[in-house]
């Protein structure tokens, strides 16, 4: 077992692995996708059930705003892990790219209902610009002018793509990074950048019990599995729509 970041629950409640996170993360995603593109129009979903001060909370609130807002801190803590102990690199960041490019087609389709809208592109891609980030910190650790240019320069990239996320998911990606051996520190500024501030902190809650094991998504096929699903359950989406007219 190798020896997981640093987490704030004690070693016994480290139950569980990245799997188990890798599960949260999509099942998050899912329902958070599932309830914008189905249920936005549902007046059982949306609905207000009651209010806190300003917010107005419905079954669409909580979908989306809450559960759904667990995924992508998530897959942030599971990128730096796999890019600290993946055995190939390159071949890391070449499935980033390759699910990046193969992902916008039906990104657009789900969201826009159009094969290409270049206004906003797909998580793969900030989860891509953090990888190169990840690699720039560390090729440039001996030229700290050249760390801080590339490191800020592929912020403003994304940007520029408008990213899902933007420049707040690269600066949470660079956080889990940076701050891996301090959970505190991670947890809370990881809290702080995120636009959904402590909905999206929530998503801490779970990366603390990690226990460093891998889990049962090992070998090449789940692991495809895993990177397929993203595209496969937007085109799911995308159908049905169609399907059901909303």
């Amino acid at each position: 077992m190798k020896q997981p970041s640093d987490v704030l629950a004690p070693k016994p409640y480290r139950v569980l692995s990245g799997s188990a996170l890798k599960l949260i993360a999509v099942i998050s995603m899912f329902i958070d996708h599932a309830s914008k593109r189905l249920l936005v129009r549902n007046p059982t979903i949306t609905e207000t059930l009651f209010s806190v001060g300003t917010h107005d909370i419905s079954w669409f609130y909580i979908l989306t705003s809450i559960i759904g807002r667990l995924a992508f801190p998530i897959f942030c803590f599971l990128l730096v892990e796999g890019f600290i102990y993946t055995r190939d690199r390159r071949r890391y960041g070449c499935n980033l790219l390759l699910f990046a490019l193969i992902s916008e087609v039906p990104f657009d389709i789900s969201r826009m209902l159009t094969p290409f809208d270049p206004s906003y592109q797909n998580v793969f891609f900030t989860l891509f610009i953090g990888y190169l980030g990840m690699c720039a910190f560390e090729r440039f650790k001996d030229n700290r002018a050249m760390q801080a240019f590339s490191v800020i320069g592929l912020a403003l990239v994304s940007m520029a793509l408008k990213c899902d996320y933007g420049e707040r998911g690269y600066a949470l990606i660079m956080i889990c990074y940076l701050l891996r051996d301090n959970a505190v520190a991670k947890s809370a500024l990881g809290c702080c950048v995120t636009s959904a501030a402590w909905r999206a902190g929530l998503a801490f809650i779970p990366i603390n019990f990690y226990n460093g094991k891998r889990g049962f998504i090992k070998g090449p096929v789940l692991k495809f599995a895993f990177y397929a699903f993203y595209p496969v359950h937007l085109l799911f989406l995308w159908w049905a729509r169609i399907q059901l007219h909303v």
